[in-house]
């Protein structure tokens, strides 16, 4: 079982689900979010939870505001 929250759990599928709609890499994304892809491995695996540094960054990297990669309505977690 995963030691991270059920928001933290949710906001791992919004990443993935913005990064493969992109036709981003891991390794892409993490660049243009300026973290590390291990990081952002991490994250999307439901292994951590990101700060809110972290949700920021990869929230500018997919022009987004942090809030809106919290709006899981009509996504399939």
């Amino acid at each position: 079982m995963n030691n991270i929250s059920t928001l933290a759990q949710k906001f791992s599928t919004r990443i993935k689900f913005e990064r493969v709609k992109r036709n981003y890499s891991q390794e892409k994304l993490a660049e243009l979010a300026g973290i590390g892809r291990a990081t952002l491995t991490q994250i999307e695996a439901k292994k951590s939870s990101p700060t809110l540094d972290i949700v920021e960054k990869i929230a500018n990297a997919l022009e987004y505001e942090p809030y809106e990669l919290f709006m899981f309505k009509n996504l399939e977690i």
